[in-house]
């Protein structure tokens, strides 16, 4: 176990912000986090994070930063055609991605390369290029940290929806994700209802016949790559926004104006890209302080260096100000802030 007081998060945030906390614990085991947990001098609030990638530090945080380095990937059932594996919750997610690939495990190659911790894919039910993780999601143990009894959830109770689950909204901060138990399968199955993922097949002159997992992960690498900035050298979250998801009649209205704007229709209604309503209002690449928007995606926000957390909302602020103005359309930060 690993502890620090005043301690700076710096490293523990993909933004690059240099904020502080009161007291920093990392733990090994489910038994420290129990003892954690037990501990009543340990400064109060209490703040779980994961690898840092999808938060945002506005300020010092006054109380304690919570993290796991709880490890293992363990097939705890294996059939004729799918294994259910026992995750822990530090695991990089993308090394286990890689993991799952190299065992001959399946489904979760279009979601390669988003950084963050195993544990945070079950909490903000991470998704791209048409997958998320509650399909492959059968259930997720965790600590109550109230009063350290472990409990069990099934994807049924976890209320999963766009870059959403229970643990980010009705039981938010009051439970710890141990372990995710991901169902995969043992053969490949080809999505490509991502209509960008489909183009970027076809134009490697691949045929869906032809396809493989690993192609699929290798093309979403280089894609991702090439459109986000890479974390060590500039300062970023990856998505800051969700995609909005408009009724039929604003779709079509906005439609009529703009005949080549992007959508994916959905059961809820039509998800517009926020990128693209960013881009529409003139932001993309422009920068506010020491905070900017990402010249090749103008879903990022990024660190141009030295900023802190503020300079990030009033940037964010500003955006959401400018599309609710042009298209009545209100986005949402899909990063959590601190």
């Amino acid at each position: 176990m690993f502890k620090q007081q005043n301690y700076s998060l710096l490293k523990h945030n993909t933004f690059g912000i240099d904020a502080h906390c009161r007291m920093f614990v990392e733990y090994n085991s489910i038994e420290e986090l129990y003892e954690l947990l037990c501990d009543t001098n340990l400064p109060k609030p209490l703040l779980h994070i994961g690898e840092g990638s999808n938060l945002l530090f506005t300020k010092n945080f006054e109380g304690t930063i919570l993290h796991s380095r709880v490890l293992g990937k363990e097939v705890v059932e294996n059939t004729s055609d799918s294994v259910l594996l026992k995750v822990g919750a530090g695991e990089d997610w993308d090394d286990f991605v890689a993991w799952t690939l190299s065992c001959g495990f399946y489904g979760l190659e279009n979601l390669s390369l988003i950084p963050g911790e195993v544990g945070a894919s079950a909490v903000q039910n991470i998704g791209a290029y048409g997958t998320e993780a509650e399909q492959y999601i059968e259930k997720v143990a965790t600590v109550c940290i109230a009063t350290g009894e472990p409990r069990v959830f099934q994807k049924e109770e976890c209320e999963y929806a766009y870059r959403s689950s229970i643990f980010k909204n009705a039981l938010r901060g009051q439970y710890i994700v141990t372990h995710v138990y991901y169902r995969l399968q043992k053969t490949f199955h080809l999505n490509l209802t991502y209509a960008a993922l489909r183009r970027e097949v076809e134009s490697r002159g691949l045929t869906e016949a032809d396809v493989t997992a690993h192609q699929v992960r290798d093309i979403v690498v280089e894609v991702r790559r090439s459109k986000l900035p890479d974390p060590k050298e500039i300062g970023s979250a990856g998505s800051f926004f969700m995609n909005p998801i408009v009724s039929e009649v604003k779709f079509h209205e906005l439609l009529n104006i703009y005949p080549e704007m992007p959508h994916y229709k959905m059961p809820a209604g039509v998800k517009v890209p926020a990128g693209w309503l960013i881009q529409q209002v003139g932001w993309k690449g422009k920068t506010l302080g020491r905070a900017g928007v990402y010249p090749k995606q103008a879903l990022v926000l990024i660190n141009l260096g030295g900023a802190n957390g503020q300079d990030i909302v009033n940037l964010s602020n500003a955006i959401i100000h400018d599309v609710q103005q042009h298209f009545q359309i209100e986005l949402k930060p899909e990063v959590n802030f601190i």
